[in-house]
């Protein structure tokens, strides 16, 4: 019998088995190609897998993150996994890990300062927000959602702390829940920009710290809802951190709730003294199980 290529699987910014994002991890990834990591991302199928390098340095570790059908620069949810997964396998001590001397997850896209505070990683982002603008106005946000006019609060934007989104904000969370998004109104509106994920939210309050979301995508013609997305979750703070006149801002995101697979996301936003926006996201995660691929020449 071949020894087996092991890997772990993880259900992110949850506490609950079965609900947020799944993920499966590779440690000791040092000896897997780039093209066999993608057909192995292929061959599970989820919404990302991460492989995780040998430590580089004390607390510094090569990752990289593929969806089925690309690499991507960085991500949330792999993001937030691989670092409860390193901390549960004891490759990092987490009482050990300061803002000092954070863990390091060394993606495409930049390096992440990790920390640990209780059942939560937090990562620094390594960007900071661009914030731009959307090919979608009102008028189409609301033809794309299949909603009235008065149920998109104001024109969406397109924002990126290194992966960029359309934020469209809703009303109130009963649009949220009934939108259904047209497939014309996409490729005319969506396609031209190349940033094909829309990120649509609902502010129960703005003092209250409260977000609702859903994140869509397409590929190969369907539409693909996401059950929590870290990165969309960056840009939405990135962007409402640069709109905001505090030095200091924190949400905690529900993604997932129409799925039935609820998540919760905890998002930050700092401004320095120069206005420089930083964010920071964190969330739990479940260790769901593991498994072993055998290995084909």
């Amino acid at each position: 019998m071949p020894s087996l290529t092991r890997y772990y699987l993880l259900d992110v910014f949850t506490d609950q088995p079965f609900a947020g994002n799944p993920l499966a991890v590779f440690l000791d990834a040092d000896g897997i190609a780039g093209e066999r990591m993608q057909a192995i991302a292929n061959e599970l199928n989820l919404a990302e897998t991460a492989f995780v390098g040998r430590a580089q340095a004390s607390r510094h570790f090569p990752v990289r993150i593929f969806t089925p059908h690309r690499e991507l620069p960085f991500a949330g949810h792999p993001s937030i996994g691989v670092a409860h997964l390193i901390a549960a396998q004891g490759l990092v001590h987490a009482g050990e890990v300061s803002a000092d001397s954070p863990v390091i997850l060394d993606l495409a896209g930049g390096p992440l300062k990790v920390t640990y505070e209780g059942d939560l990683a937090r990562f620094k982002m390594a960007r900071t927000p661009e914030v731009g603008t959307s090919t979608l106005g009102q008028s189409s946000a609301a033809e794309l959602a299949g909603l009235e006019l008065d149920d998109v609060a104001a024109d969406p934007v397109q924002a990126s702390c290194g992966l960029p989104f359309h934020l469209v904000e809703l009303v109130n969370v009963q649009a949220l829940a009934r939108l259904a998004l047209d497939g014309e109104a996409w490729q005319r509106h969506v396609s031209p920009s190349a940033v094909e994920q829309v990120y649509f939210y609902v502010r129960e309050a703005k003092e209250s710290g409260e977000i609702h979301a859903r994140m869509f995508s397409r590929h190969a013609g369907s539409f693909v809802e996401d059950p929590a997305t870290g990165s969309a979750a960056a840009a939405l703070a990135g962007f409402l951190g640069q709109q905001s006149k505090s030095q200091g801002n924190n949400w905690r995101i529900h993604q997932g709730e129409a799925m039935h697979r609820p998540s919760q996301i905890h998002a930050r936003a700092t401004r320095d003294d120069k206005d420089k926006v930083t964010v920071e996201i964190a969330g739990q995660a479940v260790l769901m199980g593991e498994g072993g691929l055998y290995p084909r020449d």
